[in-house]
């Protein structure tokens, strides 16, 4: 018999265990926590932006930092999208 209630006992701290690391595990960020950037637009936590100071510019990510939101650099200069010149497509004859 003890070793009934041994195993029960082991399946019932599992349990809770597990039932309290479900609780503790992270939680969805606040949608009311965001980084404002400098012309005025929000950005939510996890968002990138190109921040813009004088001359220099740089990648950055809204993110907590001892529960207030900043911009984490990421690194120098800003993503651009550009188009190489690929010839000019045929035109289409019917």
């Amino acid at each position: 018999m003890n070793y009934l209630c041994a195993l029960r006992f082991l399946a019932l701290s599992l349990a809770a265990v597990a039932s309290v690391a479900a609780s503790v595990s992270a939680s969805a960020p606040d949608r009311r926590c965001t980084c404002r950037h400098r012309d005025g637009a929000t950005y939510e936590l996890g968002q990138t932006a190109c921040i813009r100071v004088g001359d220099v510019s740089y990648l950055a990510r809204c993110q907590m930092d001892l529960n207030v939101t900043t911009w984490r650099k990421l690194r120098d200069g800003c993503p651009t999208a550009g188009l190489t010149p690929t010839g000019v497509p045929p035109a289409f004859i019917p």
